[in-house]
């Protein structure tokens, strides 16, 4: 098995078993009224979601094509999933102040570094065009993200009172993780190696 690919099945991996733990081991302080037997149904669905599109894409269009997916960037798609389960794992929501900030602008520039590099290898171009495709998909992610913690849990929990300020807030810093990634994008001259490699092709 490819490292990239590896890595991504490490990352489903650890990021499943958190949620499992989260949702069948009710008496946990840090996971009550987050809505984990939700994250638990949708994080493993969004983590996989591209490597199928990607599949079955590449079925219809090249079958039997001997060109492996590109495992690197959907490596980088899942590092958020698993971030924010650990945080709450280790309730660093509620006990690091800066923690979900931070968790906010680096998820987001991973999120769309992995977006990103699969734009790039889709062709867009010029590097303007795959920088402002980069920084608006993240931006509109960061809305939609916002939109489904609301659905889920925000407008029925205890974060009502604060959350018009938190939403703003961690829209911006989406938004600026997003800007970056689609900096790192345009600006880099060889792939960017799925996470825990040192180097590796993005198609590894």
């Amino acid at each position: 098995m490819p490292r990239a690919r590896t890595v991504a099945v490490l990352l489903l991996v650890l990021t499943v078993g958190q949620l499992a733990v989260a949702t069948f081991v009710p008496t946990l302080p840090q996971f009550e009224g987050k809505a984990f037997g939700s994250r638990l149904v949708a994080y493993p669905v969004l983590m996989l979601l591209l490597p199928a599109v990607f599949a079955l894409a590449r079925r219809r269009s090249r079958p039997g094509s001997p060109d492996p997916l590109p495992w690197a960037a959907f490596a980088w798609v899942m590092v958020p999933f698993l971030v924010d389960v650990t945080g709450n794992t280790f309730d660093l929501y509620d006990t690091v102040t800066w923690w979900d900030d931070a968790n906010h602008f680096v998820n987001w520039f991973f999120l769309s570094l992995g977006c990103g590099l699969l734009l790039a290898a889709g062709g867009v171009a010029p590097r303007w065009a795959l920088g402002l495709c980069v920084a608006g998909l993240g931006a509109l992610l960061a809305i939609g993200w916002e939109l489904g913690e609301w659905f889920t849990f925000i407008r029925h929990g205890t974060e009502l009172d604060t959350a018009y300020t938190d939403t703003l807030g961690d829209e911006v810093l989406g938004c600026l993780g997003a800007a970056v990634a689609a900096l790192v994008v345009i600006m880099q001259k060889r792939p960017v190696p799925a996470p825990g490699e040192p180097t590796a092709d993005v198609s590894a």
